[in-house]
């Protein structure tokens, strides 16, 4: 080979930053799918009346409850939050919020049958360890005593921890309550990234409570990381997993960062010239990757990641797994009830919310109503399109065949438009086509939310 032909070709692009390049091209920022249509879909043409009739129908079905406690409080803000949170040190200033959520539970449960067995629990927020252990016993008891809640070993109950706020006594306290899954928000270990979110967090708060959740016994245990944190470098993060690893978590979930000060105020404290490239954002997610699965774990999808004795990846396998506003599980349907502010709820015909706005939702409960402010009712292209993109998520492929017979629709005339807008990413390398199969690549599981908006008929999240 010629000498300058020598020179072109180590000056051209590399097979690896050719495939960089593809990815990024599709590396928006999209909806997690916990619902479909999404929550921001939703309109105010469904009343607390028609969603309490909603209830009242979802007795007939039989299905398990699922019921999914916002506690929306926190000792202090982190930049990074798009949660609803409120800060504060004192957790006296949760009990008006405690006593309407009893209201809220009284009301729910004139209309549900109390003999559908609770069979997930979770809470989450802001921080639910930033109530008392009086005011955790307290709230489990009355949920306990309103719906009559699960001792079966089968049941699924969760919350989520924040390590700077407890301790050992807490997490025997919980599994003394009935909890038997944690997760728990660790984000970032390196110290410039914890100074930039407003969030110090040294690694030994969640290494002794990790621990202590391995002694006690607990069913499992997951740990939340974030990737495109102000400060945050290949090497930061490279370091802050190999530190995770070690502390061998069943479960590890890598979110994204969106970085929307407009809508989220302590958003507006992080510099965007302090973010990290998507570039380098997904060279971090391909590293993580790589290193994950040599250590064994298993990817689930849309980053959440299990070792191959989880649950999670025992469904997975069997393809079992499902989606629903809590993320993945491996249970079968269940009649989803959120309890709280900017809760949300799923039945099988609609979707609902809470309000976003704490004096609202207080306001709907003191004038003794569901505090319904939002929903949508599904329709059978609904239901096609979110079954659709929920297979897509669970298996990281979609059988339209299969679609078709389940739901007595040619789905690939009915997902015309969506199929036509997967082509440029199937020309990119994301997807592939096998007969009536759609597989995503490696790269396209990597983006799997991207191959999901395809389906979306709703207006895109930036519209």
């Amino acid at each position: 080979m010629p000498a300058h032909a020598k020179t072109a070709t180590r000056a051209g692009p590399s097979r690896t930053d050719r495939a960089l390049s593809r990815l990024c091209r599709h590396d928006l920022d999209g909806p997690r799918y916990v619902t479909y249509p999404r929550v921001a879909c939703f309109g105010d043409g469904l009343t607390a009346d028609a969603f309490a009739a909603a209830l009242e129908r979802s007795n007939h079905g039989g299905r398990p409850l699922s019921l999914d406690v916002q506690l929306p409080f926190c000792r202090q803000a982190c930049r990074f939050c798009a949660c609803h949170s409120i800060a504060s040190r004192d957790n006296r200033q949760a009990e008006p919020y405690l006593s309407r959520l009893d209201r809220e539970m009284v009301l729910l449960t004139r209309h549900l049958a109390t003999s559908r067995e609770v069979q997930r629990l979770h809470w989450g927020g802001g921080a639910p360890t930033f109530l008392s252990l009086n005011q955790m016993g307290d709230l489990f008891d009355r949920l306990d005593a309103r719906f009559g809640l699960s001792g079966s070993r089968e049941r699924d109950y969760s919350i989520e921890v924040d390590p700077r706020e407890a301790d050992v006594f807490t997490l025997r306290h919980l599994q003394a309550l009935g909890f038997n899954r944690l997760s728990l928000g660790v984000q970032e270990l390196d110290l410039r990234v914890q100074k930039a979110i407003n969030r110090i967090q040294p690694r030994v708060l969640t290494e002794s409570l990790v621990d202590e959740a391995d002694r006690l016994g607990f069913r499992s245990l997951n740990l939340d990381l974030i990737v495109g944190l102000p400060l945050q470098t290949r090497a930061s993060f490279a370091e802050t997993l190999d530190q995770v690893i070690a502390m061998a978590p069943p479960r590890l979930s890598l979110y994204r960062y969106s970085h929307l000060p407009e809508r989220y105020r302590p958003q507006q404290q992080i510099r965007a010239e302090d973010l990290p490239s998507r570039q380098t954002q997904l060279m971090i997610l391909l590293d993580a990757r790589q290193r994950l699965e040599a250590d064994g774990y298993v990817a689930i999808g849309m980053g959440q990641y299990a070792r191959p004795g989880d649950s999670l990846a025992i469904a997975r396998a069997n393809g079992t797994l499902r989606r629903d506003p809590l993320g993945y599980t491996p249970h079968g349907p269940a009649d989803h009830i959120g309890l709280g502010v900017a809760a949300v709820s799923q039945l099988e015909e609609v979707l609902a919310r809470n309000p976003e706005r704490l004096a609202d939702y207080e306001a709907a409960l003191d004038a003794g109503r569901l505090p319904t402010s939002r929903g949508i009712r599904l329709t059978a292209d609904d239901h096609l399109r979110g079954d659709a993109i929920e297979r897509l998520l669970c298996g990281m492929a979609l059988d339209l065949e299969a679609l078709s017979s389940a739901h007595g629709v040619d789905a690939e005339a009915s997902l015309a438009d969506a199929l036509q807008r997967l082509e440029p990413l199937r020309r990119d390398g994301l997807l592939e086509r096998h007969g009536s199969r759609l597989v995503a690549t490696a790269a396209g599981e990597l983006l799997i939310h991207r191959l999901a908006m395809a389906f979306d008929a709703y207006p895109p999240p930036d519209a």
